[in-house]
């Protein structure tokens, strides 16, 4: 099935023959459906956590950070920004010289509020010798647009969402980038005064953020009262995917080359895997607000951060007494109902022979990675949920789902995706070291039945596309998970460039 010239490009990848035959399986036979249990919901998965309780967390976080924890916010940054444009360039291809659709309308109408406005402003002026206004005034709608999306202008309809203006502000504009560093200053700053920050970015575009923030860093260093450490990653082409046609055949293109795709967000774990650190905080590149609503964001992510401390303390007190050879009996149930209790990880469908299988079972489920996950109330916005899914060796346990993981014939499951109290804002804290301080290999937690199949062409041929278990999805499946509600006000992402119009990203 493979030539010589097929098999030097898996070696160049770093693609062994065993992963290509198990894609080629997953693409031919597709994924199992989760069994879903349950949504999970504040009376049962999800942690409110009281007002009068908040700040014994909150303290708990400070301390770690006080005993000298490492922390990294882990950002993925490598999305393209092009559809946040999309209706943008709906208007460049309609036949229309002005705008007819209530969303182009509203760009225009308000496009002296975005933050990119003077930028855009020059650039017109350098084009076409006019400047916004004097062009709109004139009906060259269009000539604006370009002047914002394409190579010769800003070129905003291909740089990645990061490197775009998105706040203003009196000392200068500011991109996603710099607003990601200046919030971690507020709860990622260890005790010499270090933020550490990892952005994963394209290779293309990968210069451009490091130009990016070597021209700002001083500024904020200065004005924040830190000292940045920032590193960058791309997406390791070992976890490109094959593609196939629609006979599952892989498909080349036209000089007969196999086709290789990037393998989705999922590829990141191995991103993930290479922090050393013994906390990350993951979050999104357009979930920023300006500095006016930072500190109150703030206080929810130290919530999460002293929720996972406290219950990695009391996993790691259990697994020290469990190793030790002098568990009793009453002992090990109180650390099973931890587990049921406090980590929702239901074993109703096990049985245990003695107590030395029950000790292997418990040390097996607390012996691994941890991540405390935020969740919002359920308004309408897109993004998986959380749910009680049933594990392959017979037990439940706190799941993160998207929507193509649900079994569209099973009319529960799919009403249970719809009608869920909260949703997924990928607003994550992870603890990824185990109770004797040694890095646990991420790669070895992930549920590879866990990914789907989507429908893509290549050059007006179809093919079949193989994406990996998302990372907050099947890559985290086989974490301790807890869920804790968060306000939605900790929730501000931009998918198109008319939210940068809303209250809060004024």
């Amino acid at each position: 099935m493979f030539t010589k010239e097929d098999l030097a490009l898996l070696r160049k990848k770093n693609i062994s023959q065993q992963q290509i035959d198990a894609q080629l399986n997953w693409l031919k036979k597709g994924f199992p459906f989760l069994k879903i249990l349950s949504v999970a919901s504040v009376e049962k998965g999800i942690l409110r956590v009281s007002k009068a309780d908040e700040e014994e967390y909150r303290m708990a976080w400070r301390d770690s950070l006080d005993a000298g924890k490492k922390v990294t916010k882990f950002v993925p940054a490598s999305g393209a920004a092009s559809r946040m444009f999309k209706d943008l360039f709906t208007f460049l291809d309609d036949g229309n010289d002005v705008p007819e659709t209530a969303f182009v309308k509203t760009f225009f109408n308000n496009i002296g509020k975005f933050a990119f406005y003077d930028a855009l402003n020059e650039t017109c002026r350098n084009n076409f010798g006019k400047t916004v206004p004097e062009l709109i005034d004139s009906g060259k709608y269009k000539q604006v647009v370009r002047a914002l999306l394409f190579p010769d202008g800003l070129n905003y309809g291909n740089l990645p969402k990061g490197l775009l203006l998105f706040h203003s502000y009196e000392e200068g504009n500011r991109t996603p980038v710099g607003e990601q560093m200046t919030e971690g200053t507020l709860y990622a700053k260890d005790k010499n005064g270090v933020v550490n920050i990892h952005f994963t970015v394209s290779e293309e575009h990968k210069e451009l953020f490091e130009l990016l923030v070597a021209a700002r860093r001083l500024g904020y260093e200065l004005k924040l009262g830190a000292k940045f450490r920032v590193s960058y990653s791309v997406q390791k082409p070992s976890t490109d995917t094959l593609a196939v046609d629609m006979e599952n055949n892989p498909f080349r293109d036209e000089g007969g080359s196999l086709l290789f795709r990037p393998g989705g967000h999922g590829a990141l774990i191995e991103n993930l895997n290479d922090i050393d650190s013994d906390f990350i905080f993951i979050k999104n590149i357009d979930n920023v607000v300006p500095d006016r609503l930072k500190e109150s964001e703030a206080l929810y992510k130290q919530l999460l951060g002293g929720v996972l401390v406290k219950m990695q303390q009391r996993a790691f007190g259990y697994l020290g007494e469990l190793t030790s050879g002098k568990c009793s009996n009453g002992k090990l149930q109180e650390i099973l109902k931890f587990t049921e209790n406090e980590l929702c990880i239901a074993s109703s469908n096990k049985s245990f022979a003695d107590e030395e299988e029950l000790r292997d079972y418990l040390i097996a489920k607390l012996d691994r990675p941890f991540r405390v996950c935020g969740m919002v109330k359920n308004e309408g916005e897109p993004g998986g949920g959380p749910f009680i899914v049933e594990n392959p060796d017979g037990t439940a346990s706190l799941q993160i789902l998207e929507s193509s993981q649900i079994d569209i014939n099973d009319a529960r499951a799919v009403d249970a995706f719809k009608h869920g109290s909260h949703f997924n804002p990928v607003d994550l804290v992870c603890g990824v070291k185990c109770y004797k301080n040694n890095k646990f290999d991420l790669t070895q937690f992930v549920d590879k039945n866990t990914g789907f199949i989507s429908q893509k062409s290549k050059n007006g041929k179809e093919l079949k596309a193989l994406e990996l278990p998302g990372l907050w999805n099947g890559a985290m499946s086989d974490w301790n998970t807890i869920f804790v509600e968060v306000p939605v006000s900790t929730f501000n992402p931009v998918k198109t460039v008319n939210d940068l119009l809303r209250r809060e990203h004024q």
